[in-house]
């Protein structure tokens, strides 16, 4: 399975639905930027060995590749060969691997007067005309994601074979959290902190964050990435209800 996700939550949401015991997760920290002076070739061949022993070792292995946006345009096509619908390659199978890219790249909407992100536009285009963000579908979005991706020259994935030739499975998308979606994870935060949840705490923290469009204030501008730092502020609001209570 090959999926590209464009998120900036992390690794996290993109594995919770597929992630299990008997899977073998890998990371991968080779990131080749465009003015590293790691030679391409190098790089190629030592990615094509990382992913060959892991697969020889864990058929069901999952490859994670984060930052697809600082690695160097064509590198990644160095494993095309593994995601490609071959039944073996150098008597290595890899049909039970799972490879995943993660991307933060905004893709320019080059129609729009204000530019912008084609994801938070789209969600804001289903708001406008009065649908929920559940109704959204991978349909709606995932060939504009995939053009989008292939065109993108700020992406690893510019004009990348791996897209060219369709052997990306889906294209998944993280929309944008609306405030609702950013009190769930101040409440989560909380109870991870082993606080007991006080939803003034909750609500001054999600008031607390920034929101677009700038007018309806409807999507937060990044994500939950800072509600950990948010919370800091209320870190004695905190102790003191929970001992209040405990």
């Amino acid at each position: 399975m090959k999926l590209l996700c464009k998120t900036q939550l992390g690794t996290t949401l993109c594995l919770r639905e597929i992630q299990g015991d008997s899977l073998c997760l890998w990371d991968h920290a080779l990131i080749l930027q465009e003015n590293s002076e790691i030679p391409a070739e190098a790089c190629e061949e030592q990615l094509q060995n990382w992913i060959r022993g892991n697969v020889s070792a864990c058929p069901s292995s999952v490859f994670i590749f984060d930052e697809m946006d600082k690695m160097h345009p064509g590198v990644i096509d160095a494993i095309k060969p593994f995601l490609d619908y071959y039944e073996e390659v150098d008597g290595v199978s890899y049909r039970k691997a799972i490879f995943i890219f993660l991307s933060t790249v905004h893709f320019d909407f080059m129609t729009s007067n204000a530019g912008g992100d084609l994801i938070n536009k789209a969600a804001l285009d289903f708001w406008t005309s009065g649908k929920r963000r559940e109704d959204i579908q991978l349909k709606d979005l995932e060939p504009m994601l995939s053009v989008g991706v292939f065109n993108n020259k700020n992406s690893g994935l510019w004009h990348s074979s791996i897209i060219d030739r369709n052997l990306i499975d889906y294209f998944v998308p993280f929309l944008p959290l609306e405030h609702r979606h950013v009190k769930m994870c101040v409440r989560a935060e909380m109870a991870a902190r082993g606080y007991a949840v006080n939803e003034e705490v909750v609500q001054a923290v999600a008031d607390e964050m920034t929101y677009f469009p700038k007018e309806q204030k409807i999507y937060s501008d990044k994500g939950c990435k800072t509600v950990q730092a948010k919370l800091d502020i209320h870190e004695d609001l905190m102790m003191g209800d929970t001992i209040a209570r405990g």
